[in-house]
């Protein structure tokens, strides 16, 4: 050990001297000492680089490391995903005969070395998926001339790209994406005309996109998505005839589709969307027929769909939505018959829905196209469709049935009539059903209870009556019922309570009657359950989530009582019941009694029921007093096992014993003094979650701490998967999140110990008046801020938080925010998405639109989402959704809306008004809808989030740097 400090702290001259040492002991190696000087410079938490010795004459065996087999002299340096930190060190500069050096997916920081190009025998550079800052300089690519693949991808590099970089004549793959580059595209990057793969996107790179592209004549793969590009598609593209992949959406381009990329007849992915594009999308479109993916979505395209699109057909994702186009859907796109996705929402598209999606018509094209050429099945593919926001009429045919690989449909906002076909019961793979905004009519049909994968049903804003079907207590997975503004009758199904999963219920505005069925009440996810304006009579629920009902979500019911409704039940007295001593149930009429002398006895009900009351309370108490005893037996275990062994980092209680538990505390601070009182004592409990109730208990320091008691013991993992689960949560640091200080381990008791956070939540300060004071506008661009910074901390080290809302984000004594109850999910075995959004993502409104669709990826875009539905609520002061007597607001929607019609100002907080920047607040509300939109590859990511943030507050320092 002493020997190896020695030798570390001698490092620095060794590499001075190096040369001289070598030529009077030949016996030293060059990579030997590169390679360990470059390991000081790291930290290895697993231990990854124990094989390297500095004792060893070669590094040829050492893990990551690989040799030419002749020289002996290391070739390649490869340590991906090691969790490595630190920097990189100058050690490398000694391994002149490097030709791959790849550190992805690690947790490296500080600034590239400016010298690392002029290893000259260097191919190949991949250091993605780090933490590495600061600008590369100018001339850094100087001397690349060996240079192949080059990948700085997800780091937060910023500047300008090196103009250098076209001294790389043999790079053949260059990945900048996901970095803060700044600036315009170098013009030298066309010259390299061995290029085959550029991705720059996901940047600040602006300006208009170079001529000279046509240079470029092997570019498979071109990606400059996410960007600040102005002006127009570079005309030169279509000279790329070898591109396979184009991607230029998510910038600000605008003009005509130029005509010449109808020579990239090898293109299978081209993404335009989300820019300014005008016209009428080309007809020659359908000349590329090797296309799988075309999305045009989000731009200002106008006209028909070309009739040429139905020559796609190996088209898999076709999405056209959000755009002005108008006419009908042409029926040559029945012989896209592998498609998985179509998207034409928020169009002005009009006319009968397209029979060809439904197979009427289409199912002989189909078949002739089969018995034609082979490529097709019976009927469409389609997975996804979304037709919402045009003006389509007509019925929704029975035919509907083929598409038996639907997971998501949606054909809201449209001009749709006549009955709701009973074939969608047919569809066991739908998710996501939405005929919401429609003029349809008739009956819900009972097959609807086939459709037992459904997720999300909504029906609301149409015509329907009749009665809700006792089939859809079928749909076990359902967890959003949407009926309202209808015209259905009758009761509500008791199998609604079978309905395990609901957590969103509408049924307002209908003429429903009756009492609601008492076991609703054991739903144990319901986060809103909307019954007002209906005919309902009788008492409510008792218990679970009706004992805290909304009084709005049952208002308009004038013969509902209980207390949300402010209104006392009747009791109910019936008439006595007379018992017959000259009856007998032996007896025969006629016969003659048993006892003549017996006098008559009358008992009324309420005698029996004292009778009976009585008989109750006495197994009452003796059951209590049984009760009491074990409970006290168990009190007391719990109490002797939450005992800590104090110490540095890591601290485990020594307790063994089988009824006792495990406390680790990762700040070696002392045991509890109350902590086994206040678990059992209503009074320190802080408040419950989808997880289980929080309370607040203080260490025998007098340091306060909150305690998290898990009530899911049956989804938890292993002791041995949840501590190393847990042990990963406590060494996230950060001053914008709540720190996990220890937790607590039985078999049938998990307990997660936080730091307590003492200023009370965000919910509480936008809408509960904490202490009477109400939030600043500068308090509450701080909240923001710090909110981001914690999410993007998250994201960096690959934690989603799943559950952004306003009551789990803190606010400690001096202002700043602190997000809790991040990463619970990791605790949890591998839970469906819709187990997760119901027991994580519980509160109504902030959940990602993906969650109800299983063929969307869940990636840390649901935390951007959820984000942005709290920036909004932050700014407005106003919940995520609100029922108000005739109406249900969704704040997205009304801001949005506010937005389009240039009054964006009226929907701040009226506790700002007079007292607020108009130039800050409504760009960070328009970031907010941003945030929200639809499509997840749409929203920025927290990277992202935080430069708009900082620019939106010091906008000049901002135009200076990206000058």
């Amino acid at each position: 050990m002493l020997r190896e400090k020695r030798f570390l702290s001698l490092l620095a001259l060794l590499v001075l001297a190096f040369q001289c040492v070598r030529s009077l002991n030949p016996s030293l190696n060059d990579d030997v000492l590169g390679l360990i000087v470059f390991k000081a410079d790291l930290q290895d938490p697993l231990k990854k680089l124990s094989t390297w010795n500095q004792d060893d004459d070669t590094p040829c065996n050492w893990s990551g490391v690989k040799c030419n087999p002749r020289s002996n002299r290391v070739a390649e340096l490869t340590l991906d995903g090691l969790s490595l930190s630190g920097r990189i060190g100058r050690g490398l500069l000694q391994l002149q005969f490097l030709h791959k050096l790849s550190l992805s997916r690690n947790n490296l920081t500080g600034s590239i070395n400016p010298n690392l190009t002029r290893l000259e025998n260097l191919r190949i550079i991949d250091l993605s998926e780090n933490s590495l800052t600061g600008t590369i300089p100018d001339d850094f690519f100087k001397e690349c001339a060996a240079l192949r693949a080059l990948s700085l991808a997800k780091n937060k590099f910023s500047g300008k790209i090196p103009g250098s970089l076209s001294s790389c004549a043999s790079l053949a793959s260059i990945d900048l994406s996901s970095n803060q580059f700044t600036g315009s595209l170098p013009a030298g990057i066309w010259g390299l005309n061995g290029l085959r793969s550029l991705d720059l996107s996901g940047n600040f790179l602006d300006g208009e996109i170079p001529k000279g592209i046509e240079v470029l004549s092997n570019l498979r793969m071109i990606n400059l998505s996410k960007n600040r590009f102005n002006g127009e598609v570079p005309n030169g593209i279509g000279s790329c005839l070898l591109l396979r992949s184009v991607d230029f959406s998510e910038n600000m381009l605008s003009g005509h589709i130029p005509d010449t990329m109808q020579k990239l007849g090898l293109c299978n992915y081209l993404s335009l969307s989300s820019n300014m594009l005008t016209g009428e999308v080309p007809n020659w479109i359908g000349e590329l027929n090797r296309l799988e993916s075309l999305d045009l979505s989000g731009n200002r395209f106008l006209g028909q769909v070309p009739i040429s699109i139905g020559n796609l057909q190996l088209l898999k994702v076709l999405n056209f939505s959000a755009n002005g186009l108008s006419g009908s859907l042409p029926e040559s796109m029945a012989n896209c018959g592998n498609l998985l996705a179509l998207d034409f929402s928020q169009n002005l598209l009009s006319g009968d829905l397209p029979t060809w999606i439904f197979g009427s018509k289409a199912e002989k094209v189909l078949h002739l196209e089969n018995k034609l050429s082979g490529k097709f099945g019976s009927a469409p593919k389609l997975q996804v469709l979304d037709l919402s926001r045009n003006d389509f009429s007509g019925l929704i045919a029975s035919s509907i049935v083929v598409l038996r690989s639907l997971q998501f449909l949606n054909l809201s906002k449209n001009s749709l009539f006549g009955p709701v076909p009973g074939t969608f019961g047919d569809l066991k793979e739908l998710y996501v059903l939405d005929l919401s905004d429609n003029k349809l009519n008739g009956s819900i049909p009972t097959e609807i209870g086939g459709a037992f994968a459904l997720k999300e049903l909504r029906m609301e804003r149409n015509s329907l009556s009749g009665q809700i079907p006792d089939s859809i207590g079928n749909c076990s997975s359902l967890m959003t019922l949407i009926l309202s503004q209808n015209k259905l009758a009758g009761t509500i199904p008791a199998a609604m309570a079978k309905l395990g999963n609901l957590i969103y219920v509408d049924l307002s505005f209908n003429s429903l009657i009756g009492s609601l069925p008492k076991q609703l009440a054991n739903l144990p996810n319901l986060a809103s359950f909307n019954i007002s304006h209906n005919n309902l009579q009788g008492e409510l629920p008792a218990g679970g989530f009706f004992n805290t009902i909304s009084p709005s979500s049952v208002s308009g019911n004038p013969s509902l009582c209980g207390s949300a409704v402010n209104k006392t039940c009747p009791a109910v007295l019936p008439k006595p019941i007379v018992l017959n001593p000259n009856s007998s149930s032996d007896s025969t009429p006629g016969s003659l009694p048993q006892n003549p002398g017996h006098k008559r006895i009358i008992l009324s009900i309420s005698a029996l029921i004292a009778i009976g009351a009585a008989a109750v309370i006495v197994v009452g108490v003796i059951a209590i007093t049984v009760l009491n005893l074990r409970v006290r037996s168990s009190t007391s275990r719990s109490a002797a096992a939450l005992t800590l062994s104090a110490g540095d980092g890591f601290s485990d209680s020594p307790t063994t014993d089988a009824n006792s538990g495990k406390l680790v505390m990762f700040t070696g601070r002392p045991d509890f003094s109350t902590g086994a009182h206040a678990l059992l004592n209503k009074d320190c409990e802080l408040g419950r979650g989808g997880f289980g109730a929080v309370y607040r208990t203080v260490l025998r320091d007098g340091h306060p701490v909150a305690i998290k008691k898990l009530t899911v013991s049956s989804l938890v993992k292993s002791q041995e998967d949840f501590e190393r689960e847990v042990k990963k949560l406590g060494k996230i640091r950060h001053q914008n999140l709540v720190a996990l200080e220890g937790y607590y381990w039985t078999q049938s008791l998990q307990l997660l110990i936080y730091e307590f956070v003492s200023g009370g939540s965000l919910y509480k300060h936008l809408h509960e008046g904490s202490g009477g004071h109400f939030l600043s506008w500068n308090e509450r661009f701080n909240i923001i801020l710090g909110t981001a910074k914690s999410l993007a901390h998250l994201h960096q080290s690959n934690i989603i938080h799943y559950n952004i809302k306003s009551s789990n984000v803190l606010i400690d004594s001096s202002g700043e925010p602190k997000v809790g109850d991040f990463g619970l999910a990791r605790l949890l075995p591998m839970l469906d998405r819709y187990v997760l959004s119901s027991k994580i993502q519980s509160a109504l409104g902030y959940m990602a639109p993906e969650f109800a669709c299983r063929t969307v990826k869940i990636t840390e875009k649901c935390d951007v989402y959820g984000f942005g539905v709290l920036v909004l609520e932050i700014v407005t002061g106003k919940r995520p959704v609100e029922y108000m007597e005739d109406d249900v607001v969704v704040l997205c929607d009304m801001v949005r809306g506010a937005l389009e019609e240039g009054r964006v100002e009226e929907c701040v907080d009226g506790r700002l008004m007079g007292n607020f920047p108009a130039d800050e607040v409504v760009p960070v509300m328009k970031l907010g809808l941003i945030c929200t939109l639809q499509v997840p590859s749409n929203r920025p990511d927290m990277g992202e989030v935080i430069n708009i943030l900082d620019l939106i507050r010091c906008p000049s320092e901002g135009q200076e740097e990206s000058g």
